[in-house]
């Protein structure tokens, strides 16, 4: 197995972007929802006019000179080629930091992070900053046989965290992210300062214990989540391959499965773009397009969903909790994250706070990990 670092540059040939705007100009249009909201999924008008800026002005090129401004890397771990960007900060006791991320984003989320993290006015702020592709996301390969957990990406990510040389190191999570830095800090703990999520899970105790208000009505909206909300991950985690044919097939296809998740599950009153504008959105979708990664990406689902160990975590934890995001109870998070140092219920913000938050999600960063890389996480 090879363990170099090879250097990576995006580069898309022109053909895959004129294929791109030919398959749009030719969509094969549904009629229209027979509601006046987004019930029956994302509205026809909204749509056409997403698809028609995406075919005639969003401009691919300046979100891949964007990544291509930055270090990426591609190294083959666990036998599959892994991509990731590695920025260093100018301050060279920085502090490693690991970011992942989940479905259906990519390390495109973190790029308005990337600046403040490793460059901040105060050095004792900085991080180094490591945000690798998923398995089946993005630049990464796209496993060839089962097997490719949440669990076996966390150790790929330690794996990669070794490989660059760091004996100590930070690491964040969102969705799926959350998930592998959560099962992360159970298996590399030694290695780890702390973790921090953005999405954290946790089973019921076998004792009872009590639950404020907020603990129940996060419970009452997973099992809303669940009743209305949940048949893209019914979808995922029995049949992604089925589900691949299409979304492969029509970029429309591939914009609406995702577009949709990013209006249900951001912060917003009822404009979404003025949270979230549209070409990150198409940044996301764009991607998503190009790598073909609609069938891998969606795995994950299939080898993961409710079937992790939520084992317990003892390295020092903080929970960001955002009121458009899941929200477990906090009792249960201390059961399984033994060394709950920080949570905080924040009064905005959704699913994805790199793009809704991204200078509460910096700051959130800084305060919890700090006093750790300066005690060196006593």
């Amino acid at each position: 197995m090879s363990t170099a670092l090879t250097p990576f540059r995006a580069g898309i040939p022109d053909a895959d972007l004129a294929d791109l705007r030919d398959r749009l100009a030719r969509t094969r249009w549904p009629e229209a929802e027979t509601v006046d909201d987004w019930s029956q999924g994302v509205p026809l008008d909204y749509l056409r006019d997403l698809a028609a800026y995406w075919r005639t002005s969003y401009d691919w090129r300046a979100t891949e000179a964007r990544l291509n401004a930055l270090p990426q890397f591609r190294t083959e771990i666990d036998g599959l080629g892994i991509h990731f960007l590695h920025v260093r900060s100018p301050h060279p006791d920085a502090v490693p930091l690991l970011l992942s991320h989940g479905w259906p984003g990519s390390v495109i989320e973190f790029l308005d992070l990337i600046g403040p993290l490793t460059d901040p006015d105060d050095p004792a702020d900085a991080f180094h900053v490591v945000c690798p592709s998923l398995p089946g996301y993005a630049f990464s390969d796209k496993p060839a046989a089962t097997g490719w957990t949440v669990e076996r990406t966390a150790a790929a990510w330690a794996a990669l965290m070794a490989r660059l040389g760091y004996e100590r190191y930070a690491a964040h999570g969102v969705d799926w992210g959350s998930f592998v830095t959560g099962a992360l800090g159970g298996l590399d703990a030694e290695h780890l300062l702390g973790i921090h999520l953005a999405m954290p899970f946790a089973k019921p105790p076998q004792e009872q214990v009590a639950l404020d208000e907020r603990d129940l009505a996060g419970l009452a909206a997973l099992k809303e989540f669940q009743q209305n909300e949940g048949g893209y991950s019914a979808l995922q985690s029995t049949r992604p391959q089925t589900l691949g044919y299409a979304l492969t097939d029509s970029p429309v296809g591939q914009l609406a499965w995702i577009v949709e998740k990013y209006w249900a599950w951001s912060d917003h009153d009822g404009d979404l773009e003025k949270v979230v504008s549209r070409d990150r959105l198409l940044d996301v979708v764009t991607l998503a397009w190009l790598a073909g990664t609609a069938a891998s990406s969606a795995r994950i689902y299939w080898e993961s969903h409710n079937k992790m160990a939520l084992g317990p975590v003892d390295v020092p934890t903080a929970c960001s909790v955002f009121p458009k995001d899941a929200r477990m109870p906090r009792a249960w998070c201390e059961h399984r994250f033994t060394d709950l140092r920080r949570w905080t219920d924040h009064e905005t913000g959704g699913h994805f706070p790199a793009l809704e938050q991204p200078g509460l999600l910096v700051d959130e960063l800084r305060s919890f990990f700090r006093p750790l890389a300066r005690s060196g996480r006593a």
